[in-house]
């Protein structure tokens, strides 16, 4: 048996607490609860709406997998770099990250799987190696850790900023201002379960947007988005509370059948975080997948555009740069 234990900071409930620190949905938390595996300050709670309180511990723990039957795996993945400690790659649009009872298709770490290396454990059976997550149709970059000293070293850095992202988002119509930062709370939506909203009860979130390139046809265009936090849907909330989406983003954008894309135009491009064994700070950058390339070799002057998504100018244009 895997188990983690947990500290809360401040008060709210169980199911939600849990489903933001696992990464799993409120079914598969309300599910672990009722198998006695969740405990309170040492006591079993059977309520998944258990209001927790500062100071209290929570402990978590986790049933060994069942044995099933392997998922063909018919992708491949882009190893931008390997040691002993950690593997960084470029993930395909349309790949969800790790096995869910909604998920049929083969996961990330399927893949991880039929490659047979050595993941850490920290996360569970069925999240080996996953320090953080991309939406199935969010493409780039991720760092997945070998071992769980380096799962335990990326964690603490996704929670004190030294490890950070930033994302390229093809969005419509274009932002007024070069630079637009938005400081709102997020929380799943209370009218479609599928989304996530502005609560003025959800976690702080902060993402800064700088305008990169405009469209020929000037109806759309290339953003730069600097995560600060990193909220389910962060940019796309973000980005909906200015009344804008990203092409291709169904879910929070309105259909429209001028959008010649098939899966959402966002694309984690550059991760950086400080090496848990080295102690020196690493840039990794994600190549564009074929459909963004595509839709921007078409719409876009591609004479400056190699030059505008340089690294070192996707992080000096910011107002707080790493």
């Amino acid at each position: 048996m895997n188990e983690k234990i947990y500290t809360i900071q401040e008060e709210q409930r169980l199911d939600a607490f849990l489903t933001d620190q696992i990464g799993q949905t409120r079914s598969q938390i309300v599910q672990l609860i009722k198998q006695n595996a969740v405990t309170v300050d040492g006591k079993v709670v059977a309520k998944p709406g258990v209001k927790l309180k500062p100071a209290q511990e929570i402990k978590v723990i986790f049933p060994e997998a069942k044995e099933s039957a392997p998922k063909k795996v018919d992708f491949d993945v882009e190893i931008l770099y390997e040691d002993d400690d950690l593997l960084v790659i470029n993930k395909p649009s349309g790949v969800t990250v790790h096995p869910a009872p909604s998920v049929k298709e083969a996961t990330l770490v399927d893949w991880l799987k039929k490659r047979a290396m050595r993941l850490s454990t920290i996360s569970g059976e069925e999240r080996h190696g996953i320090v953080h997550r991309l939406d199935k149709g969010t493409s780039g970059a991720m760092v997945i850790a070998k071992t769980n000293e380096a799962h335990e070293a990326l964690s603490l850095q996704l929670q004190d900023k030294t490890m950070g992202r930033y994302y390229l988002a093809i969005s419509t119509p274009p932002l007024k201002e070069d630079i637009t930062i938005v400081e709102e709370p997020i929380a799943r939506s209370s009218h479609n379960r599928l989304k996530m909203a502005i609560q003025s009860h959800g976690k702080y979130a902060k993402t800064e947007f700088k305008k990169t390139q405009l469209s020929k046809d000037e109806s759309c265009e290339l953003l730069t988005c600097k995560l600060f936090t990193g909220r389910t849907h962060q940019i796309r909330v973000h980005l909906e509370k200015l009344n804008r989406h990203i092409v291709g983003d169904h879910l929070y954008g309105v259909k429209d059948k001028k959008e010649k894309s098939e899966h959402i135009l966002l694309h984690a491009y550059l991760l950086y975080f400080v090496h848990p064994k080295t102690k020196i700070t690493q840039y990794f950058t994600a190549s564009l997948d074929n459909d963004m390339i595509q839709f921007i070799e078409k719409n876009f002057d591609m004479e400056n555009f190699y030059e505008n998504i340089k690294p070192d100018n996707i992080r000096n244009g910011f107002s707080t740069a790493n």
